[in-house]
Parts: C-alpha cells; structure tokens; sequence
C-alpha cells in the first residue's frame, strides 16, 4: 500500500522572538488561518521568511488550534538587517532592531571603521544553526543609534527605498528635453485651448491630474480628467522604467518626498505646469445632471494648464471668503462652483450605491528649515480635496470598465470583502459602545460609522472600521472594489507616483494605437507589475509609518509634562494606546492604570479592573499626560494624570517577565497588536505635500 502523500502548506513565517510563531498560508491573512510552530518547529526559519511546512493537528495546550512543523525554507526575508552595532568579548555584533529577528548578529569582515552604538545595516551572510550564530557583513552605517536621522536612513534602507537613481537611470531622464516638441502634438486630441487647470497642495511640484468641466447643449455635464502621458516618456526596456518598476511608488513622509521618477520627470516635463504645453491621456466623461455616466473618451492628448491652483484657495473661493482672490481666479470661478456642485452629486451617487464614507486620521508634520518638527496638526479635508478626489475616482472606475468590456490586459485596483473573522472580530470591538453589528456588508458598515460620526468614538469607530477590511492590492483580475462599492477599479490617475497608473497607461496606448502583436508581452507585464507594485506599496506604507512616528516622538520630547485630550486607540495586556487628535499615539503601562488588577478581554478589546469595575475600551475619551519621548525609536510613552510616577507593579502574578513585556510592548508599537496596522483600501490622490490619503 502507497504511502500516505503529506500534505505540504506554503507561506510566510512569522517570528515572534520567544521561540515559537506562527505560519500565515499564502492567501490567508494573519489570526484567521495561521498554524501555531512551537518552540524548535521552525527550522532554523526567520521572521518574515517563506517556507514550507506540515501541519502537526492541534496545540495540546490550546484546543482548536492547528499546529505546523517548518519543513523548508523557501526564501529568505531578510537578506538585509538594521540594527545597532555592539561590542561583545572583542567582537563587533549587530543587534537588530526587528525584535523578532534573532538576538544579536556576528559581524565578519572589515571592522576599522565601525564604532558602537552606530546605527547600521548588515548584509547576512549565514542564517546560523543552532550551535552558530548568524554572521553578516556592514553594508551601511547610519550614525550614532537614537537619532531620528539616523533611525529614518535605516528604515528607508530596510525597506529597499533609495534616495539615489542609478547614474544610467539619471541620465536617461537629463536627457528628456523639457519642451514639447510639434511633432509630439501631431495625431492627439488638442485641448489648449479648453479651461484645463491642477488643484494641488501649496508645496506639490509633481502635477500629474488637470481637470476640465463645461456643459454640452443638452445641459449634461462634460467632466474631463487629464493626466500627465508619462508612459511617452518612460517605455519599457529602459533604465528609467526598470528603476521605476523596482521603486513602485513615490515616498512620502514629513516634509520629504523620495519620487518613483527623477525630478527632471516628476517636476519637470511630466508636470503639467501652467501656461505650457503638456503631453496627456484624457478621460473626457459624459454625466447627466443626476450624475450618471453618458458617454465616454479616452484620447492621447495635449493641454495647455490655464491655473495651477491650490486647495487653500479653492476652498476659500469656494467659501466665498476672500474678494480678491475671487477677483483674480474671476475666469475660473464659474467652472470651480461647478465642479463643487458635480462633486456633491457624485458623491451622493458613491453613497447611495454603498461606497464607504471613512474619516482615517492623517497627520501634518510642520517642519523648520532644518527639518526639525515643529507642529503636528490633523490634516483636514475641504471642498476642493473631495472635489478631485471625486473626479479622481469617476476617471479610475470609467478607464477600468473601458479596459474590462475592451477584454485588454490591466492592472486593476482590488479591494475584497471582509473575511467572516474580521467581520466577528469587529463586531466584538462594536458590542461594548452599544452597536449590533448584523453583517458585514457595505450599508451595514456604513451605518456603524453614521451612528458615531459625531460622537466622542467617531474617529476610533472609523479605525476600527478600516482596519476590519481586506488589505487592497493590485491584481490584473477585476475583482471589484468593496469600499467603493465599484464593480470596476484601477489606478489611471498618478503615473508619476504610482507604477500601476503608469502600466494601465500602456494598456490604453495599446488599445488606442491599435497594436494587438504586443498585447501578449503586456499581459505579462502587467502581472508582474500587479505583485511588484503591491509589495512595493506595503514597503511604502511601513516605511511611512514608522519614519512619521520618529518625528511624533522628536516632536513630543518637547512636550513631556504637558497635558492632552486623547481617545483609546488599542487595547492590549499589557496596557492602553492613546491617540492625540494630531495623530500622535503612546502606550499607558497597565502598571500605571489607577491601583486595581486588570482583566484583559481580548475578544470585546476592554481592560477591566477587578475591585472597582472600572473599564476601558476602545474610542475612550480621556486625558493624557506625556512622560517620555524617543526619537530614535519613535515611542511615545504617556500617563493618566496624577499617575505621572505611578510606580510600575504586575497587575497579575502570572504577567510575564520584564524583558518579555518590552518584547511585547515593542511588537505593539510596531503595529504587531491586534488591529494594528491600517490597510489602504484605495489611493487614488495626493492631498497637501503628496501624502496619501485615505484612499
């Protein structure tokens, strides 16, 4: 009799730095179908490596819990490791940062030059067993370890962000002349002489969206969005699309941008600038008064930018609020009022249809000219920011429906529906603020965030909401987007910053130049762009967050002692999160909390003490008081006040040792707890310095 065939489960490891962790499968996501790998099961495995495993039936301990044994590994996840360099027994040892990672790293190789205490990333050179530490080799060194600087150079190079475009890469994009020849305009649609204009933040210089709005002679509306044709610049094959392709995306955090494109791109001749020509694809769409789409175009195309506005003075124009800005802008103004009014109505279309309204929080950092953090406020949202962003989308879900009915290749922009254990996991943080979450659908969900929307727990109900959702990814399988409530979606609208807009460019240039012998290489293409870009995103998105956090917390060291109004942002064992309204976020000890001992309610997210009663859950109101910033790690530590020096006690005997709760702790702050990372349902454009919005 043959041999039982094993069953083989493929996925990526995740450490947990105590000797066990976990296996999230490939396609599941994390706490819904991972195996628990005991202590000695992982094989010589490091967090965030794929591998191989067998599953080994049910933790003993814990029934109903699958357990795996680490079989291969597959590829490795940290080729590269930051981390701070220490000396031990005449030897130089990295200790990274990633507390998952293992303890401490051997250092080979030349050692002159390196000091402890620096800041560094080291290349590994073996994995180690269990009788050999891990050697590796310094690649980099960032400086003297607690400074943000230094902390913000290893976190960009942890994530393979590049400051530098290789010379090759360079100079092909000096090379691109920064006018628009004659013979470029030949054979497009010619919209110079059309009210085109850009509505960005004061600060932006990469303008890749204009927008048009006139009416027809049946009074139906005729939206057109222009966006910057940067797939005539950048083709396939060269040094510029290859580095383009690796980059992803453009990176935004406090007053720095690192662009997907050099400069002389991104600012320069794919700008579309005011009062020069610029070549551009256009989405020229047909709405009746009520919205609906008519009709539609899409042609290459070339305009001519009459204004380079801002949202600032949109949104006083809009207000009626200043006279002599409304005099000077006397030649748009009409068509602004306009568009403010076909804004409303699409979005009241986006609504009713089941388009989630989510108010995410997003930071300001205001820097000094030595790039120092001097204020932090929440960014808000006006009339003209809803205003693109609307138009933004119009434009996104009519190139994709196009692209789908057209059967041409695409990337799209898809978006998921809640699995069934976010939706139960959401449903329990609702229960205690007094919300019966039925369903997980999209009216369901948005009725959850109207019936908090003004009240004290709107902003974390709205967290708490967004985090219950699927991660949105890129896909060249239209799978629908749940938080639009759109059958169709992709990403057409920022080719300068975004590579899959730049790739659905292509695919329109494929379909309007009516070249069918290339669309088997582009199918290709547009694949491998859909996973590169999706992980490149995510890269993006960590290193924004935890580079933003490191200027919290230089921003705070100048505010301990001070006290603030603040929201319980994250339940945890050990302790409170409390957000500030700018976005700032710190941990309260549970060793802090008024003297009780506090039971932990994983499922409902509530600290409850047992002698008093007293609770504390998720959305919370209450005040704060800042005892202890790090820049170097970007923690934030705060205290209830009168509790400034509470002294630090276990509120349980079983509460685990110290070194294990910083472990813990760390993990949290890094966005390990449950709940913690926000996903991006959908980022269709960039508000004030080209921060992503909540799209």
């Amino acid at each position: 009799m043959a041999e039982t065939e094993k069953t083989i489960i493929k996925g990526r490891y995740q450490g947990s730095g105590r000797g066990f962790g976990f296996l999230i499968p490939e396609g599941g996501q994390a706490r819904v179908s991972d195996f628990f790998v005991p202590p000695r099961h992982e094989n010589g495995a490091w967090d965030g490596d794929t591998v191989e495993a067998e599953p080994e039936g049910e933790d003993p301990l814990r029934p109903g819990r699958q357990c795996a044994r680490v079989t291969r590994i597959v590829e490795r996840g940290n080729p590269l490791v930051t981390g701070v360099l220490i000396r031990r027994d005449r030897e130089m040892w990295l200790k990274p940062d990633n507390d998952r990672l293992p303890s401490a790293i051997k250092i080979v190789g030349s050692k002159a030059r390196l000091r402890e205490g620096e800041k560094a990333a080291a290349a590994v050179t073996s994995y180690g067993t269990a009788h050999l530490p891990p050697l590796g080799s310094v690649r980099e060194t960032f400086g003297p370890a607690g400074t943000r600087q230094a902390s913000t150079e290893a976190i960009l190079c942890q994530q393979g962000i590049q400051r530098e475009f290789p010379a090759l890469a360079q100079a092909e994009a000096a090379a691109v002349r920064q006018r628009v020849p004659a013979a470029a305009c030949r054979g497009r649609m010619d919209l110079r002489k059309k009210t085109v204009i850009t509505i960005d933040g004061a600060s932006s210089k990469d303008l890749d969206d204009a927008v048009s709005l006139e009416r027809d002679r049946d009074g139906n509306w005729v939206l057109g969005v222009h966006i910057a044709d940067v797939s005539y610049y950048v083709t396939p094959g060269t040094a510029l699309d290859q580095e383009a392709f690796q980059r992803g995306t453009s990176v935004y955090f406090a007053d720095q941008v690192i662009p997907m494109l050099p400069v002389e791109l991104s600012n320069g001749i794919c700008s579309l600038n005011p009062g020069v020509d610029r070549l551009t694809l256009s989405c020229i769409m047909t709405m009746s008064p009520r919205g609906e789409l008519l009709d539609h175009t899409l042609a290459k195309s070339v305009i001519r930018s009459a204004e380079r506005m801002t949202y600032e003075d949109c949104n006083r124009l809009l207000q009626n609020a200043d006279s002599a800005l409304a005099e000077r802008y006397r030649n748009i103004l009409p068509m602004l009022r306009d568009m403010a009014a076909l804004s409303k109505v699409l979005e009241r279309r986006r609504r009713a249809r089941g388009s989630l309204d989510l108010e995410s929080q997003e930071s300001y950092i205001h820097c000094d000219e030595t790039g120092r953090p001097v204020d932090i406020t929440a960014r808000q949202s006006g009339e003209s920011e809803k205003l693109i962003e609307s138009f933004m989308l119009a434009a996104n879900e009519t190139v994709a429906k196009h692209l789908f009915d057209c059967k041409k290749p695409a990337v799209y922009r898809v978006h998921e529906k809640p699995s069934a254990e976010k939706v139960e996991n959401l449903r329990a943080m609702l229960s205690p603020l007094g919300f019966n979450l039925r369903e997980g659908d999209n009216g369901t969900l948005q009725k959850a965030l109207d019936t908090f929307r003004d009240r004290p727990e709107g902003p974390a109900v709205s967290m708490m909401v967004l985090r219950s959702l699927m991660k949105a990814r890129y896909d060249t399988e239209n799978l629908g987007h749940f938080g639009l409530a759109a059958p169709y979606y992709c990403h057409f609208t920022s080719p300068i910053r975004r590579y899959p807009d730049l790739m659905v460019h292509r695919c329109l240039h494929l379909l309007l130049d009516k070249k069918p012998h290339s669309e088997a290489k582009l199918a290709k293409d547009c694949a491998r762009a859909a996973v590169q870009s999706s992980r490149r995103e995510i890269a993006a998105q960590t290193a924004e967050r935890d580079i933003d956090k490191l200027y919290f917390a230089d921003y705070m060291r100048d505010h301990i002692g001070e006290t603030f109004p603040a929201a319980v942002s994250g339940v945890t064992k050990f302790g409170l999160f409390a957000a500030l309204p700018s976005g700032v976020e710190g941990l309260i000890p549970v060793e802090s909390l008024p003297d009780d001992r506090y039971d932990y309610d994983e499922l409902h997210l509530t600290l409850t003490g047992e002698r008093t009663g007293r609770k504390y859950t998720f959305g919370m109101a209450l005040e704060v008081v800042c005892v202890a910033a790090d820049p170097g790690t970007g923690q934030v530590d705060f205290r209830l006040p009168g509790r400034e020096d509470a002294p630090g006690r276990p509120a349980r005997a079983e509460r685990p040792l110290p070194e294990r709760s910083r472990k813990k702790r760390e993990s949290a702050r890094k966005g390990g707890r449950r709940g913690g990372n926000r996903p991006a349902m959908h980022v269709p454009k960039k508000r004030g310095k080209g921060r992503r919005s909540r799209h």
